[in-house]
């Protein structure tokens, strides 16, 4: 073989092996950078830590609110899944973080959650199923009953016995008609237990409304819940959890019409006869002050004391936290202790730690999957997307220069080889054209 071309085959051979490495650089990469994941064989194990606070019920109620009526047995505490729903690390207590991170900011939440609202992965938590009470936050609950089953466009006519609901009131006028969209609206805007009333009515009472309620709730996977009443308010049995609450309200945000309603800041309602229409505005404060917010809900009990759920988008990331018995006074301080964790979680999603858990699937549930299940394939699935993502960070970082150099490499290798090509294909042809026989005649 001529030593022009053993020179190309070989560069030819040593640019080919540079594109395999750089391709091979990236998994390389990825398993020199994944985190070690916890040794604890309680956290492996997934079962809950000795002493777990509420696991069972909420505790003892500070007044006489959650007493049945005479002669009525109270019900009994909610089953308890024999594996935690949403993986083995929802069944601890305490905080609950991906391997490595930094500790949370301090809140005054007895429970919390933080998770993202399109892949539904838990990005850390506090007594992620302790079952708490969660106040007006089962108006979400309600609201996602309302818009599976109510149209918008459709009129209900406020009564007495709405506008004299116990708690807070938007302001209904007995004998005035409402849109279930206006009604909506006061719903989550205004946290109206009078609306709250309104709306059970509509659909069929109180009790067939809770009745509704829960059943959406089990079908949802939120195996925490129990609503006593449609608005928040403490009754015998009422039960949740900040993941239950995170699993309701994602499946609501989902929803064009709640998620327009939770982030709308002022709407008018109708007055009374000869009134001129009232403004509402909307009582979460990060709508207006958190960037980026895309709305949530408020609640408070004397039995529940302070809960709220609230998102937030900042880029493509669309992330929320529930927060459950916050013990903070005045309000205000609820909402500063709430934007320093929804700056935590973005923090989290930006380093791309590792979900803690899952929310569970919707459709996972309505097929039948067990909801236990159903979080671990959602964890599964989260932790694919995760390794998917620092593949192609990691590509980025070492496997793109690199097959940059190589790809140059083997262009300038190709353009020597066609030019030598070129050039032996003159040759041959010039050595092959007949020779030009010049005879000399003599003189």
């Amino acid at each position: 073989m001529p030593l022009t071309a053993r020179r190309s085959t070989i560069a030819l051979v040593l640019s080919l092996c540079a594109l395999v490495a750089a391709v091979a650089a990236s998994p390389a990469a990825v398993a020199t950078a994944r985190p070690r994941q916890p040794t604890d064989a309680r956290i492996a194990a997934g079962a809950p830590a000795p002493n777990c606070p509420n696991q069972e019920a909420p505790p003892p109620a500070v007044d006489t609110s959650e007493q049945p009526p005479p002669g009525v047995r109270g019900p009994s505490p909610l089953p308890i899944p024999e594996q935690p729903i949403g993986g083995p690390r929802m069944g601890e207590c305490g905080l609950v973080l991906p391997a490595g991170a930094k500790p949370p900011p301090n809140a005054l939440f007895g429970s919390w959650v933080l998770a993202d609202l399109d892949s539904g992965a838990v990005l850390a938590a506090k007594d992620p199923h302790a079952r708490l009470r969660p106040a007006s936050l089962i108006k979400v609950l309600l609201a996602l009953v309302v818009v599976r089953e109510l149209k918008p466009d459709m009129v209900v006519t406020a009564i007495d016995e709405d506008a004299r609901q116990e708690g807070t009131r938007v302001g209904l006028v007995p004998g005035v008609p409402y849109t279930v969209d206006q009604l909506l609206h006061g719903l989550v805007m205004g946290s109206g237990n009078d609306v709250a009333h309104a709306l059970a009515r509509q659909l069929g009472g109180v009790p067939r409304t809770l009745n509704k309620m829960n059943a959406l709730a089990r079908q949802l996977g939120a195996m925490d819940t129990r609503a006593a009443t449609p608005s928040g308010l403490d009754g015998p049995g009422m039960s949740t959890s900040a993941y239950d609450v995170a699993v309701i309200f994602r499946t609501a945000m989902q929803d064009r019409e709640f998620a327009d309603a939770v982030a709308t800041r002022r709407i008018d309602l109708p007055g009374g006869p000869g009134k001129p229409p009232f403004a509402l505005y909307n009582d979460n404060p990060l709508l207006t002050s958190y960037p980026g917010d895309l709305g949530g809900k408020t609640g408070y009990t004397d039995d529940a004391n302070h809960t709220y759920v609230n998102g937030a988008q900042h880029g493509a990331d669309r992330l929320f936290i529930v927060g459950l018995n916050g013990n903070m006074h005045p309000v205000s301080a609820m909402y500063a202790q709430a934007k320093p964790l929804m700056d935590y979680a973005f923090e989290l999603k930006a380093a791309n730690s590792a979900p803690v858990g899952q929310l569970v699937d919707r459709g996972m549930v309505e097929s039948g999957t067990n909801a236990a299940s159903a979080g671990e394939q959602g964890a599964a699935r989260a932790a694919n997307l995760r390794a998917a993502n620092q593949m192609s960070r990691a590509f980025g970082n070492v496997g793109g220069p690199l097959t940059a150099v190589a790809g140059v490499f083997l262009l300038l290798v190709l353009v020597m080889w066609w030019r030598r090509r070129r050039a032996r294909l003159a040759r041959l042809a010039n050595a092959e054209r007949p020779t030009e026989v010049i005879r000399t005649q003599a003189p």
